[in-house]
């Protein structure tokens, strides 16, 4: 691995230090939400719908009522009325509708694991047993799972009122296909009509979900004066705040949201499913309710990634430049609209230069969880498209595949995907590393394949609050309203430090609640070291300049004659003698000097920058049973700065083994009845160490300069490309192209042997 230490003229970014919270989560310290307790607390539990698409004639919830231990009963009928409202949920946006769908189904249920009711009770056991009692009348309805039988005319509606949206004229039927988009240059039939080579073919991949180690849990409490307390895992506790709020129909700020250390999240809790029932048990009840999904719940009732289906026509010249691509999306969103095409427009093919393209996407809706954010959300599915395609074309052209790749990058001052023109990107120097890279030459065993993919990931902004403050032995106390899920805390110390010039164990970071800190954004889109980054840095440079001004007061000279360095102010005033302040000295005499040194900065910046990323994967494939073995992985990225280099690498290194399990063995499995056949990490299959090589990581350092330090964002680039990366190895190794995921040892066998 290439390992960067501290940059020339920076003290602390570039470097590894320990990550403040690792000791407790090691020793098991933390607290996470399954393990916090509130005083008087009960235990909820949830009745969920075994059937995918059913009509609730009646719920009977008398007998569980007048069960002993029982306090507390939701249905939908205990949930407000709402009116239709587009709300934000960090990466993504939906209708508060659908969200209060989510946490209750009401009138229909429309997936297995839908929940119906909950109980709160005074033990686990009781709340188990009073869900048996409840008793549901569903008319049962005819279910649809696939993408393609969901767009037929008379497939059964999940949603009587939805109609599509981006089609003219407007149609007169509802459908189950929410939304259609589209975006052309140029004339695309012209351009591939003129390609010496043209590669055609649809890819496919099912639901996948985000496999978070931690379920979903909570414990709210709501007193009977109106102000309420969550304790949960989130990766945004305002997010959670503003949707409970707006589907209970109360005012946020009768909300506080306490976020506890969470054990994973990639996008998928960046939203609620508990928290609102939670909350309605506990005014019942009176007392607090802890509600937490079992394994099974989590994989039937929680967002997924969707699943697509792509046909994709490209085209080059034949000394491979790329002239034309002709790109289908369909994903399916489950039971609610989503975001997903969208998003798959934007990221499909900006990364490589065409003379023209037509792009058109539909979302459509199926009896399955409502899609929720997989980390660079929506964007794997279609680049494994592009770059499987983008692979075949290289083998037809006989062109190196990174050759290819290097004649058609986007460089800065092209074209952006949102408008106006890409500044200081690094995809040409991350392919330019792979090419070099001694992985790349290496050579191949018996029934080994090498394949390449290249992707990049927009990244993002968005507001952020921090605040700085001295205390008054000069250590620094950081707070900022941003769940830590991979090392933020730790970029956070690093950067304040490097700020003010003084060591990294002066620095502590804090994790706030909503009560205690001003609005942030959620943990997600690869913007927290960015964009709260900005607003440590903007809070730590005006206790610069408050100690400045303190410094200058206590030596009796203007502010204009003190500088800071090394963690102390300097006087520039011959007369003083070059005299110094150490920063203990000055907080030692704050309250003399004007009373505390303290700072808060609120950013909302967008001068963000995309990141890219390029990856390396030798597969072994057995022919006689289809069996893939990963043998070597390589995951280059342009990084922008690397501001604490081994959490940049675990980044990276995570992102690519998910991807490596998306590619070869994850999958919703669903029966002839709808029912997930896999709601369990014994059938999900996951990769585990044992299934991987060390994952090499290069780091291509092009930084941000909007950005202090340089930083861009690196969590969500490393999932991207992995899909096709394996996909093109295992269909080299196998000699024979698979354009469907996963590529599961019976898929593989099945390929090999059609080829004769």
């Amino acid at each position: 691995m290439n390992a960067p230490e501290a940059k020339s003229g920076f003290r602390h970014v570039g470097t590894r230090p320990v990550r403040p919270d690792g000791i407790d989560k090691v020793t098991g310290k933390a607290i996470y939400s399954p393990d916090f307790v509130a005083p008087g607390m009960l235990q909820g539990a949830i009745l969920r719908s075994p059937h995918p698409h059913a009509r609730i004639r009646s719920i009977d919830t008398s007998k569980a009522e007048a069960l002993p231990g029982v306090k507390a009963i939701v249905t939908a009928d205990d949930f407000p009325t709402l009116k239709s409202l587009m709300v934000t949920m960090g990466e993504s946006a939906g209708n508060i509708i659908h969200v209060s769908r989510k946490c209750m189904a009401q009138g229909k249920v429309l997936y297995d694991g839908h929940a119906v009711a909950a109980v709160a009770a005074t033990s686990a056991v009781i709340a188990a047993e009073a869900l048996k009692l409840i008793e549901v009348d569903y008319e049962v309805l005819p279910h649809v799972i696939d993408i393609d039988e969901a767009m037929q005319p008379d497939a059964p509606l999940l949603h009587e009122d939805m109609v599509t949206e981006g089609v003219q004229p407007r149609p007169d039927k509802p459908s189950n296909i929410p939304t259609y988009v589209s975006k052309t240059k140029g004339d695309v039939a012209e351009a591939l009509g003129r390609a010496a080579a043209v590669v055609e073919g649809r890819y496919s991949m099912p639901m996948v979900h985000q496999g978070y180690i931690e379920p979903h849990a909570c414990v709210a409490s709501w007193n009977a004066d109106g102000q309420a307390n969550i304790w949960c895992s989130t990766q945004g506790a305002f997010v959670v705040r503003m949707l409970t709020a707006s589907v209970l129909g109360i005012s946020q700020a009768d909300i506080r949201v306490t976020p506890l250390e969470i054990g994973g999240g990639f996008g998928g809790k960046t939203t609620v499913y508990l928290e609102p029932v939670a909350m309605l048990l506990s005014r019942k009840s009176g007392r607090p309710v802890r509600l937490a999904m079992t394994r099974e719940e989590v994989f039937r009732a929680s967002g997924p990634a969707p699943g697509v289906q792509i046909d994709f026509k490209i085209g080059a010249t034949a000394d491979g430049y790329l002239l034309g691509a002709d790109l289908s999306m369909k994903y399916n969103v489950g039971a609610f609209p989503g975001n997903g095409v969208q998003v798959g427009l934007i990221t499909a093919l900006y990364h490589y230069r065409f003379e023209s393209f037509a792009m058109h996407g539909w979302n459509v809706v199926t009896n399955m969880p409502g899609i929720h954010a997989y980390r660079a959300p929506c964007a794997p599915q279609v680049n494994f498209a592009v770059e499987s395609a983008i692979d075949e074309l290289a083998y037809k052209l006989g062109i190196d595949p990174i050759e290819l790749r290097l004649k058609n990058a986007v460089v800065p001052g092209d074209p952006g995907f949102t408008g106006g023109t890409l500044g200081e990107i690094g995809f040409v120097e991350c392919l330019e590393a792979a090419k070099a890279h001694p992985h790349y030459s290496a050579p191949l065993g018996p029934n080994q394949g090498r394949g390449v993919a290249a992707s990049y990931w927009i990244n993002a902004g968005g507001p952020s609050v921090a605040a700085v403050s001295l205390a008054e032995d000069g250590s620094v106390l950081v707070t900022t309203g941003s769940p830590d899920i991979g090392g933020s805390r730790a970029s956070m110390a690093i950067m304040a430090a490097e700020t003010l010039c003084i060591p990294y164990e002066k620095v502590r970071v804090t994790i706030a609640d909503t009560s205690a800190i001003g609005f942030s954004m959620v943990t997600g889109g690869s913007r927290t070291t960015y964009a709260t980054g900005k607003a440590v840095i903007e809070a730590a440079e005006t206790i610069i300049s408050i100690m400045k001004a303190r410094a200058a007061g206590m030596w009796g000279v203007d502010v204009a004659d003190v500088a800071w360095g090394d963690g102390e102010a300097i006087c520039l005033d011959p007369a003083k003698d070059n005299q110094r302040l150490p920063i203990g000295k000055i907080a030692a005499r704050m309250n003399n000097t004007g009373g505390p040194i303290s700072a808060e900065a609120s950013v909302n910046p967008h001068d963000y920058l995309p990141a890219f990323g390029v990856h390396i994967c030798d597969s072994e494939v057995d022919p006689e049973t289809g069996q893939t073995t990963i043998v070597r992985y390589t995951a280059i990225q342009d990084v922008g700065r690397a501001i604490h280099a081994d959490y940049c690498e675990g980044q990276i290194q995570g992102g690519a083994v998910q991807g490596i399990g998306w590619a070869l063995n994850e999958a919703f499995i669903h029966d002839k009845a709808g029912r997930l056949d896999n709601p369990g990490f014994l059938d999900y299959r996951v990769p585990v160490c044992s299934d991987l090589p060390m994952i090499d990581t290069v780091m291509v350092e092009k930084p941000n300069p909007a950005h202090p330090f340089g930083v861009k964002g690196v969590g969500e680039v490393p999932i991207v490309p992995p899909l096709a990366t394996v996909a093109n190895a295992v269909s080299r190794a196998a000699g024979v192209r698979i354009r469907d995921l996963p590529l599961s040892p019976d898929r593989v066998y099945s390929a090999i042997k059609s080829k004769g």
